[in-house]
């Protein structure tokens, strides 16, 4: 069985979906650096299906960057603002930071077809905090043909759990296949549901090629550290992006 926590290849290999145009940092731009006022954020989309962990990696990262970054959430459900009362409740960020979304329709059409809404949440929040390095755009809970609309992120992540068996990579569908990272989540329930993580891991690899693959216990990484890793190395780009631009 593989290790419980599996980070991405190293930062300078992690590979990119080479349809989303990018540029490393040039020499010179601190890829630490806030963006300027006027810069429009990175906007990372999670999705995944109902209780895959979605609320619980975006409050990781909460954790991971409250010290770090400028940071905005804006959360999607259909009926309630759950998700975002629940990371009100855990104190993980300034409410003033947080949107919710009440889509009433399937979540995958606020974050695909009509993204309005969402595009609205996410100028609210700069109009009310300022600038912000980062939004992270929850979905609400859906099925693995989920995926973000490109005029809303600029990149997608796409999480599942172990506990619907290690069969679920193998199923593939846009969410599994597509998404610039994949992570597999509650990777401590492994041993309970007879989940064997390195099947998941093969067939991740079957499907995605060379696109990253994070195994991630939120348990035992309380600040998802492969994940928040990821996220800066994006960071990184989109600054040097802006720096080029």
């Amino acid at each position: 069985m593989r290790p419980e926590t599996v980070s991405p290849t190293p930062h300078a290999s992690i590979p990119h979906d080479e349809t989303v145009p990018h540029t490393h940092p040039e020499p010179g731009v601190d890829p630490h650096a806030p963006l300027p006022p006027t810069a429009r954020p990175l906007r990372v989309g999670i999705g995944g299906p109902v209780g895959s962990g979605k609320t619980a990696l975006v409050a990781a990262l909460c954790r991971a960057f409250a010290d770090e970054l400028r940071l905005g959430v804006v959360t999607n459900d259909i009926y309630t603002t759950e998700d975002a009362d629940f990371l009100r409740r855990a104190g993980v960020l300034d409410p003033a930071r947080i949107r919710a979304v009440e889509t009433g329709c399937c979540p995958h059409t606020a974050i695909r077809d009509d993204i309005g809404a969402n595009l609205d949440a996410i100028d609210e929040l700069v109009d009310g905090v300022g600038p912000l390095d980062l939004v992270l755009v929850e979905s609400g809970g859906d099925n693995l043909t989920a995926t973000f609309s490109r005029g809303l992120v600029d990149r997608q992540i796409f999480v599942v759990d172990v506990a619907g068996g290690d069969k679920v990579p193998r199923k593939g569908g846009p969410g599994v296949t597509a998404a610039d990272l994949l992570v597999i989540n509650k990777t401590d329930l492994a041993p309970l549901v007879r989940a064997d993580l390195s099947v998941m891991d093969r067939d991740a690899r079957a499907r995605r090629g060379d696109l990253p693959t994070v195994f991630l216990s939120i348990v035992g990484d309380p600040l998802a550290t492969g994940v928040a890793d990821w996220v800066r190395h994006e960071l990184a780009h989109h600054r040097g992006r802006l720096a080029v631009a």
